[in-house]
């Protein structure tokens, strides 16, 4: 095995199964050791071995994402068992969906856990490690890569706590580029559209994303956008940073943030009844953003 990622290392979270287990098999393909983190170790240890018996470097680790201490035990088995972790991948997650008027505290609890607090552990214990070593004046060229969705970027029905943490996961990257750079450390997010074992679960989805019986090209399959991440991952994409893309089959694209209009200013106070005439002028200004998923 051997390709763009020769040499490097990385964490892939919830990487037993869907998404994560196909960046595990792209980034070891491209010559990464792989630490694949899942709380399912039955299903990593069945990713570690395709990835062994092919050639490549891989372990199970079933670090638990939402424990900050448990957590730790990830980056530290990666310095163990291949001398460093060079990526943080994170993608592991889970859906509680419900219309928010009918939502439960534990349902809005689980998502903000797994998601937004999953993507803050792993990735702090890396980038004090990375931090250490950029002080002792060793190289590092490191790369934090997380998983957002387009309920996240635009909103989607039904789901108002993922979308939340995945928005969240959004703002997290933009801040993690701005900070981290001066490690360099770089971070970006995806918001990927693939056949997954959560799109799976709802029946629409799995007939729309279901793999071609033709062997035409297979537009829905994860491995399409494991091909960013590990250019992502890459030395190659050192300059790339505080990025939010979307990937689905062969399409990439870059997505553009929230933006200050140039708006209405009368240089001086408002008063509450003077608000309407303003907001008519705004709203025929604005460019819209994409509508909610479902509406």
């Amino acid at each position: 095995m051997g390709g763009i990622l020769n040499g490097r290392a990385a964490i892939i979270t919830g990487a037993g199964g869907g998404l994560g287990a196909a960046h595990a098999r792209v980034f070891a393909l491209e010559g990464c050791a792989v630490v694949v983190n899942d709380i399912n170790t039955e299903s990593a240890q069945a990713v570690v071995d395709e990835i062994v018996a092919a050639g490549g470097k891989a372990v199970v680790n079933s670090s638990d994402i939402t424990n900050y201490d448990d957590s730790m035990q990830a980056v530290k088995q990666a310095i163990d068992a291949f001398g460093g972790v060079d990526i943080v991948l994170n993608n592991a997650g889970v859906n509680r969906d419900r219309m928010f008027a009918s939502m439960t505290e534990q349902e809005w609890d689980i998502i903000m856990a797994v998601h937004l607090k999953g993507h803050f552990c792993i990735t702090s214990h890396a980038v004090h490690y990375w931090r250490g070593l950029h002080k002792e004046g060793k190289q590092v060229d490191a790369r934090i890569i997380n998983t957002t969705s387009g309920a996240g970027l635009q909103g989607s029905i039904g789901q108002s706590n993922y979308a939340a943490a995945k928005a969240g996961i959004a703002a997290l990257t933009l801040n993690q580029a701005a900070e981290l750079g001066r490690y360099n450390v770089t971070a970006n997010a995806v918001a990927p559209s693939a056949r997954t074992g959560m799109t799976s679960a709802v029946p629409e989805m799995a007939e729309r994303m279901k793999k071609p019986e033709d062997g035409s090209f297979d537009h829905f399959a994860p491995e399409n956008v494991s091909t960013l991440l590990a250019w992502l991952a890459s030395t190659e994409a050192s300059e790339v940073t505080g990025r939010i893309f979307e990937a689905e089959g062969g399409r990439i694209c870059i997505c553009d943030g929230w933006r200050t209009t140039d708006g209405v200013d009368r240089a001086a106070a408002w008063a509450p009844a003077e608000i309407g005439g303003a907001m008519k002028t705004l709203l025929e200004r604005e460019r819209p953003a994409q509508k909610v998923w479902g509406t």
